[in-house]
């Protein structure tokens, strides 16, 4: 590990590139304020995920109508 290894921090700064192991730092955000929105970040991809996984609504099949002509048979007959 060292200045050859883009995965280490050393590596980042020789490479001169950013990433997980070194975070740009911007001016005028508090580092509650990253926390914060890595927080609403990770809870909004976890609700389109579970969008994303939720199985297709099933349609309700049509009722079948009865038959109007067996209930007038049978009141003709009382």
């Amino acid at each position: 590990m060292g200045k050859g290894d883009i995965k280490s921090k050393r590596g980042k700064i020789n490479n001169g590139s950013y990433g997980v192991r070194r975070p740009r730092k911007v001016e005028g955000i508090t580092t509650a304020e990253i926390a914060e929105a890595r927080v609403i970040k990770a809870a909004t991809a976890a609700k389109t995920e579970k969008v994303k996984t939720a199985a297709p609504k099933k349609e309700a099949a049509p009722k079948a109508e009865k038959a109007p002509a067996a209930k007038k048979a049978v009141k003709a007959k009382a």
